[in-house]
């Protein structure tokens, strides 16, 4: 077949679009049975993917996937720089997603009969697994890094840098609530329990619901924004809107509230204070005080209990104090065999 070259177009979820009659198939699939974020992510992925591959869908051999993990490792543009290392190409995570999406495409053309087989390899076999199981090593391999959190100064310093309630409220849920950015711009008035100092989650991630305890201090703010800040006109049951421009009153969007917490990270000189990173520095502090792991996990609407641990080895005391114990248990055995 003739390349081609896909075309990302549609405004809403709904009309989600590649430009090729069998691509767009499986975009359907996707839309039933996944949610909008989901499918924006894997029709970014494919047009991506096709985009440096240049051919038709059943054109694709494992060859041009091999040649596009190497185009998207190296850079393709001197503009691709990886925030962790300051080196060129994408990160390791990132790369696995997309091939992620392209194997879900093709899964499913050889589901429905319009491939024999996967051009995505599910592993590099190498000899000395081939003796003894089917099995190998993945195509992409990303290292498990520690999430960063903010100090206690520097989250003062954040909260110090901005200038309007309505910001301090939302970076309160999350650096004190732990929510996720979309969680708090996806808050509505019917979802703020203020009596029980805790706000509902409809629309977690997964789709998943959740009762999130919130500290006074949020509630404080947030008081102090929908009483001088919200516009009167605004008819969004949303709780945070934009407040000045041709789109006052409107639910404030996720490019939004990204410009107003990286505005405030540069006033308060911090080199590092994203969203999931409040997030992080919530979830962490609450396992230093002493909460616990199962409650870390309701707090922050985790389905497996796997995705809380990475909070035991962020808390600063923790590894330590087990340590101690364990060391001295250790020691006084080993003293105790001595003098026999």
């Amino acid at each position: 077949m003739s390349s081609w070259m896909p075309c990302l177009t549609g405004g809403s979820a709904e009309q989600i679009s590649l430009g090729h009659p069998v691509v767009d198939e499986y975009l359907d699939l996707v839309r039933a049975r996944a949610r909008r974020n989901t499918l924006l992510a894997v029709a970014y992925d494919l047009k991506v993917f096709f985009s440096v591959v240049g051919k038709d869908p059943f054109d694709v051999k494992a060859a041009d996937v091999m040649a596009f993990i190497k185009v998207q490792r190296q850079g393709s543009s001197s503009k691709v720089v990886r925030i962790s290392d300051g080196a060129g190409g994408l990160a390791l995570s990132t790369i696995k997603r997309r091939l992620s999406s392209v194997s879900g495409l093709y899964s499913y053309l050889l589901a429905t009969e319009r491939v024999d087989r996967n051009p995505v390899p599910r592993g590099l076999v190498t000899r000395r697994l081939v003796s003894r199981h089917r099995g190998g090593t993945p195509l992409v391999r990303p290292a498990r890094q520690l999430p960063r959190v903010l100090n206690p100064e520097e989250v003062v310093a954040l909260l110090g840098a901005l200038r309007k309630w309505r910001d301090r409220a939302m970076v309160e849920a999350m650096v004190l609530g732990g929510l996720r950015r979309a969680e708090v711009l996806g808050l509505r008035f019917e979802d703020i329990r203020v009596g029980e100092r805790r706000v509902f989650v409809a629309d977690g991630k997964g789709g998943h619901q959740r009762l999130v305890p919130m500290s006074s201090r949020f509630f404080a703010s947030l008081a102090e924004y929908l009483g001088a800040e919200r516009p009167a006109e605004a008819t969004t049951d949303r709780v945070f809107v934009v407040l000045k421009g041709r789109r006052r009153g409107s639910p404030l969007t996720p490019k939004g509230l990204e410009e107003i917490l990286t505005a405030a990270r540069v006033r308060a000189g911090l080199s590092h204070a994203t969203c999931h990173e409040l997030r992080h520095t919530c979830l962490t502090r609450l396992r230093e005080a002493g909460m616990a792991l199962e409650a870390v996990q309701a707090q922050a609407g985790h389905r497996s209990i796997a995705s809380t641990r990475i909070y035991l080895h962020l808390a600063n005391d923790w590894l330590a104090t087990e340590y101690r114990k364990a060391s001295e248990a250790i020691e006084a055995q080993a003293l105790v065999g001595s003098q026999r």
